[in-house]
């Protein structure tokens, strides 16, 4: 009976022990994972640093290349015709399409010829005429001149069949010329092409009366523009104009004032200057109000790609030709300040280097400053190399380079 209250306070710090221990056993079974990962991560080594970029490298390309203009112009036609008819009558026929190339010489319209032709007619029967009054005048003379003169005949009717000879003479010479001029008015009824080019719409159709001569109110039937060659007009400024003649050998005296550079020229959606020509026209005096002078060029226009009133660009060589060097566009990166390329010096460390750029020529970007030749310049991977960075270079060519794919992942 006293055992019992004994052994109850002796149960109470065993039971705490036990639930002690299970909370234990319950952390280290939570950390163990954790610990067990970081003894294995700190005994594994780390992970390598990613290798450098690889980038595609060339030298830049050398080239003779001038320094050249540009200037926005437009095309004129060398030879544009009006075609108006030279004789009035109903217009009988028109021989050509709207907008065909026509040759000179080819037939355009015809008007009613035949009131023309008895034109022609009554002036050949009034030649035929004067032609009997003249032979008949001439044997009246004869007969007259083979008398005595004051026996059988006065010399006053001598002179009067003298001067009938020459009325008669003078009528003759009258109806040859209307007999001319009734041969020309029938020819006129024929419209041909003064000119070779392209013709444009009719102005008048089949049936109409079409008023001809030389005044100012004759029917315009069509125009022709010539298309091959074809000029181009374009305008100088004064300070070009003097530089030009500085480069230009003795030629004052040549309608182009000695201006031979060459010329080229490209259209609004041609990506370079494909299209050669010739300078052959120069103004005589300055524009007063803009300081500026006109000028023109020539140029071959086989196929008909130029057309009359098309806006163009042509650029005109303003110094002698000198060595440049030449990149691609893609290897050319901007900043606010201006330009850079990307070359990698001996320790295949990428530089910064800021260029001066100047025209495009043949695809290629000019620079003008900044650039050595021998330079490794970034043409590929431009994006991945960062300046103060090693990359790893992969030598190339310009050519190579352009003509590889463009598609890189930078």
């Amino acid at each position: 009976m006293i055992s019992a209250p004994l052994s109850a306070p002796m149960s109470a710090p065993k039971s705490k022990t036990i639930r002690t221990n299970k909370a234990l056993i319950a952390l280290l079974a939570v950390l163990a994972p954790l610990l067990a990962a970081c003894g294995q991560s700190a005994s594994q080594p780390q992970s390598a640093a990613p290798p450098p970029p690889q980038v595609t490298v060339a030298k830049p390309v050398t080239k003779m290349i001038a320094d050249e203009d540009e200037y926005v112009g437009r095309f004129v036609a060398v030879e544009s015709v009006e075609v108006r008819a030279r004789v009035s009558g109903y217009l009988d026929a028109i021989h050509f399409q709207d907008g065909q190339i026509v040759k000179k010489g080819d037939l355009l319209f015809t008007i009613d010829r035949r009131p023309f032709e008895a034109t022609l007619v009554q002036a050949q029967a009034s030649l035929a005429q004067a032609r009997a009054n003249l032979a008949f005048a001439e044997s009246d003379l004869t007969r007259a001149q083979g008398v005595a003169v004051g026996s059988v005949i006065t010399q006053q009717t001598l002179d009067q069949r003298m001067q009938a000879k020459r009325v008669a003479q003078a009528t003759v010479a009258a109806q040859e010329a209307a007999v001319t001029q009734a041969n020309l008015d029938l020819e006129f009824t024929e419209l041909r092409a003064p000119v070779s080019g392209r013709i444009g719409d009719r102005r008048v159709s089949t049936g109409n009366l079409v008023t001809g001569g030389t005044s100012g109110n004759t029917s315009l039937l069509a125009t022709i523009e010539s298309i091959d060659p074809i000029r181009f007009e374009f305008t100088l400024d004064e300070a070009s104009y003097l530089r030009y003649g500085h480069l230009a050998k003795d030629g004052t005296d040549a309608p182009d004032h000695g201006l031979a550079a060459p010329i080229k020229l490209k259209l609004i959606d041609e990506p370079g200057f494909a299209h050669e020509g010739r300078m052959d026209f120069v103004d005589n005096a300055i524009d007063r109000a803009f300081g500026s002078i006109r000028a023109r060029a020539v140029f071959a226009n086989p196929k008909g790609t130029f057309t009359p009133g098309m806006f163009g660009r042509v650029s005109v060589a303003a110094a002698p030709a000198a060595e440049a060097l030449l990149v691609p566009d893609a290897a050319i990166g901007s900043e606010q300040v201006g330009k850079f390329v990307l070359v990698v010096d001996a320790e295949n460390v990428a530089r910064p280097k800021r260029v001066t750029l100047g025209p495009v020529v043949g695809g290629l970007r000019v620079v003008t400053e900044g650039l050595a030749a021998d330079d490794n310049v970034i043409v590929n991977g431009l994006m991945r190399a960062r300046p103060g960075v090693k990359v790893t270079p992969q030598q190339s060519s310009i050519a190579s380079a352009a003509a590889g794919p463009h598609a890189e992942a930078d």
